[in-house]
């Protein structure tokens, strides 16, 4: 089913015409959870990745046996999705009890190389906002699920870009750690259903004056919803129906849309995401220049815990259900406080990428 994002509330660029240029777009993945193939994009489902090339591994020295089982993070996903709406059976329980941390690869020392996790497979037909080498269409994603590498102590990413139509038999079953230092650091399968949207940037790199524009124009909207409320409880309107009542509000609602504002409505989509802009919601910008040439690097694929959060409501596609569990968290990862962004060079994609999280 495809996933169609509903229109802005408002057309931020005809209030502020500066903003046509701060506007770019972004693919909404839109992962939802299922049992993707080989030939399509997907989170942690199967690679197209050729028989005859090494996988890759994590060679760093940390501990690589002791934490969460893969197979257990997936049972108990299976048991908690299976348990929505009831309680817990006692076999459930029993289940649960039995998928707790510990050391369970004893053989598998600080120095053994380990098979990195396949998180992400995307093709550019599918997602047109991303832009590798030239000639390759296809973009693999990895992680060594531990959270213990570099001085910010986080997650090691492994980028592998191909062209897909230069792999000929395909490697299976694929190889995967047997142990993740946290399960949040486990994504789960995930069918994509991409759709590209208009971003605007991060209010705080907007200029000053920009930024006061709009600051005013929100003042504006509370000081009506406030005005409105007041004429509201001194003279209500009389309808003769109920259904009348609803076409009023719906029409009022539509002439001045209620509590909008453009860093939660009109700037940057929440949810996994390839190209937009980053959001810098939780700290003060700060710049993402590539180490080699110093050209400032945009994100390529955004990893966010959730989908949409109530700050964010207006981005929930019209197919979904708001309290969907499935939807609001699909692929269950939580990195960093919620967001992990992949930035890559725009000048030479072979350069080294950087994180940022958030």
């Amino acid at each position: 089913m495809a996933r169609t994002t509903p229109p802005r509330p408002v057309d931020v660029e005809a209030l502020f015409p500066a903003l046509a240029a701060h506007r770019r777009t972004a693919t909404r993945l839109h992962p939802r959870q299922g049992a993707p193939t080989a030939e399509e994009s997907s989170i942690a489902g199967p690679l197209l990745w050729p028989v005859d090339a090494p996988w890759p591994v994590c060679t760093a020295v940390h501990p690589k046996g002791r934490g969460h089982l893969l197979s257990d993070v997936r049972l108990r996903r299976r048991i908690h999705a299976g348990a929505r709406g009831r309680e817990y059976t006692d076999e459930e329980r029993l289940l649960l009890h039995g998928t707790a941390p510990g050391r369970h690869h004893p053989d598998r020392d600080a120095v053994h190389p380990l098979p990195l996790l396949a998180v992400a497979q995307l093709y550019t037909r599918d997602v047109p906002d991303l832009d590798g080498p030239r000639g390759h269409d296809l973009l693999q994603v990895f992680w060594c699920p531990f959270e213990v590498h570099g001085t910010d102590r986080t997650i090691d990413v492994v980028l592998r870009w191909r062209r897909s139509g230069d792999v000929g038999a395909v490697l299976t079953p694929q190889p995967e750690p047997p142990v993740a230092g946290r399960e949040e650091c486990v994504p789960t399968a995930c069918d994509l259903h991409p759709e590209q949207v208009v971003e605007h940037e991060y209010l705080g790199l907007l200029g000053e004056d920009l930024q006061h524009e709009i600051a005013e124009w929100e003042e504006g909207l509370l000081d009506g919803d406030d005005d409105e409320d007041g004429t509201r409880a001194s003279a209500p309107a009389s309808y003769a129906t109920y259904e009348e009542y609803e076409a009023a509000m719906a029409a009022a609602r539509a002439e001045e849309p209620e509590e909008v504002d453009y860093m939660s409505d009109l700037s940057i989509a929440p949810g996994w995401k390839v190209g937009g802009y980053a959001s810098w919601h939780l700290t003060d910008p700060a710049p993402v220049d590539c180490s080699r040439c110093g050209t400032a690097m945009p994100p390529l694929l955004t990893v966010d815990a959730q989908e949409y959060d109530g700050a964010s409501r207006s981005w929930l596609p019209v197919q979904d259900g708001a309290d969907d569990p499935g939807v609001v968290d699909p692929v269950g990862v939580h990195l960093g406080r919620g967001l992990m962004r992949i930035h890559t060079c725009p000048a030479d994609p072979a350069h080294p990428h950087r994180l940022s999280f958030q």
